[in-house]
């Protein structure tokens, strides 16, 4: 389809997709994909398109507005976008991109996964790993082959797949993630016992504050809500498959006191442990 937007070249081409309501609950999904020749001049500027955006920057130059920076952004670089939010993008001398929106129930975990690493702007040492599957998606449209949504979903899947593994591979993200595996596997051996965050910030040879940070990055979870529920995941299978006193259990699993025990295990559960053990049994 041309396109009929003031400052596109009529070389230019781009199909609209409308997934499925299968597809919008299951997989991820193309909302758009083209292949665009932008003339000097072009300007962009949204409050919200509901959907992320993944472009590749061919030839020239752009420069880009979000969340209140602005970026200039190059041949060979790829713009990664959460258009949920307001976004502006414009040229003086015009650039050529490759670039689709999509969506899906897990999109934007994704997106905010790559972009705390990557950022919105960035560059691939190996970017035809993810060029050739957002080209063969754009040729699925282009050539007019059959939709299949399963297959288009694998396609975006690989798309972004790449792109954690390329986060993952990073000089700094590798040592980072081995200091943090390092220590899961320390507190899973010490989560009975008295582990202060400093403690793991010195073994992980970081400032508590630094610590703290790259640990919920790499986990999702702060240390001390990593230690808790571990703690709380090991009472409630001692409470299901032993007749241990709520008591015991509490110490056994390194809280310092029943009361504490009790308060962060129904904050968690929504339910006492005593509570628990006899919706278990119940059943």
């Amino acid at each position: 389809m041309k396109s009929c937007e003031k400052f596109i070249s009529l070389d230019s081409n781009y199909f609209v997709y409308l997934p499925s309501a299968v597809a919008q609950k299951t997989f991820f999904y193309p909302i758009c994909t083209g292949e665009f020749i932008y003339e000097p001049g072009y300007m962009l500027k949204r409050d919200a398109y509901d959907s992320f955006l993944l472009m590749y920057i061919q030839k020239g130059q752009l420069t880009l507005e979000y969340e209140n920076k602005k970026t200039t952004v190059t041949e060979g670089n790829f713009v990664l976008l959460d258009c949920y939010r307001p976004h502006v993008y414009y040229s003086d001398t015009g650039w050529e991109s490759l670039w689709f929106h999509f969506d899906g129930p897990a999109a934007r975990a994704h997106y905010e996964l790559i972009t705390s690493q990557l950022g919105q702007v960035f560059s691939l040492s190996k970017p035809y790993l993810v060029l050739d599957k957002m080209t063969a998606l754009y040729r699925t449209f282009l050539y007019g082959e059959r939709i299949k949504e399963p297959l288009l979903s694998k396609m975006i899947t690989d798309i972004l797949t790449a792109l954690l593994l390329y986060t993952a591979s990073s000089p700094a993200a590798v040592n980072y993630a081995n200091i943090m595996e390092e220590i899961v596997s320390y507190i899973h051996e010490h989560y009975t016992e008295d582990i202060s965050i400093q403690q793991l910030a010195d073994r992980a040879m970081l400032s508590q504050y630094h610590f703290i940070r790259v640990f919920k990055r790499e986990t999702c979870f702060t240390p001390h809500e990593y230690i808790r529920n571990i703690r709380i995941s090991t009472a409630k299978y001692m409470l299901k498959t032993t007749h241990m006193s709520v008591k015991d259990i509490c110490f056994s699993t390194g809280f310092s006191n029943v009361s504490v025990f009790c308060t962060a295990f129904k904050k968690k559960t929504g339910l006492t442990p005593a509570e628990y053990r006899n919706s278990v049994s119940a059943l």
